[in-house]
């Protein structure tokens, strides 16, 4: 999942992007709204990490007159205003979470996931296990399994076989798991997607189950096997 940080101090802008990165997620990092609004209107991101108070004023403001334009991918502010009238001020104006600094990461991490998984859901039914034959994916737990053996993948490679999964017997494009799975650090011509795939094949074993549509992408489906 693509989740976008705003935030305008780099200290905290770049730990708040490695710790989400470091739980397998894309993060784009901006400083300010104006670079936030192109990004959002460019990108489909499944949570927005904004900083309240940034260069250009107060993030619930503009947050706020997206809300009323019909953009309804989560927010969760962070902040160091703990008040309750500032945490009353950024739910009212569109946000769905609210953190104050000082924070623990794990609880960061934790919270966009769960957003990330809101903004999934409002795409579509997210089922809690995929099955595509004897592969088992726990999305809630982040696990796979091959007839009954748990198999260790990183982080990068489940964001990308959870959506090869999701798809299951549709072909889905280099380009749409470069936009979902990796963040705009990475050069979109890159073989970054054919370097975890083929990772996933080798873990996962045979008889193989992501197959390469050559020209178009890749597609996670049982085929049988031609009689000799």
């Amino acid at each position: 999942m693509r989740v976008l940080v705003v935030d305008d101090e780099a200290e905290l802008g770049y730990a708040v992007s490695a710790a989400l990165r470091g739980a397998g997620m894309a993060v784009d990092l901006v400083d300010d709204i104006p670079p936030a609004h192109d990004a959002i209107t460019t990108h489909p991101y499944g949570c927005v990490v904004f900083d309240r108070i940034l260069p250009s004023g107060d993030s619930i403001t503009y947050v706020e007159g997206q809300r009323q334009s019909g953009w309804r991918t989560p927010v969760l502010f962070l902040t160091a205003r703990d008040t309750v009238a500032d945490r009353v001020a950024g739910f009212t104006s569109g946000g769905d979470d609210y953190l104050v600094k000082p924070f623990a990461t794990a609880e960061l991490v934790a919270r966009v996931r769960s957003l990330c998984r809101r903004s999934a859901a409002e795409d579509g039914p997210t089922q809690a296990v995929l099955r595509v034959g004897d592969l088992e994916i726990d999305v809630r737990r982040r696990q796979v399994r091959r007839a009954g053996v748990l198999l260790t993948v990183t982080a990068k490679e489940f964001a990308v076989l959870e959506i090869l999964a999701s798809a299951h017997g549709q072909i889905v494009s280099r380009g749409q798991l470069i936009e979902h799975c990796w963040d705009s650090r990475t050069e979109p011509m890159s073989n970054v997607v054919d370097v975890v795939v083929a990772q996933l094949r080798r873990k996962l074993g045979d008889p193989t189950l992501i197959h390469t549509v050559r020209g178009a992408g890749y597609v996670v489906e049982i085929r049988q096997t031609e009689p000799a």
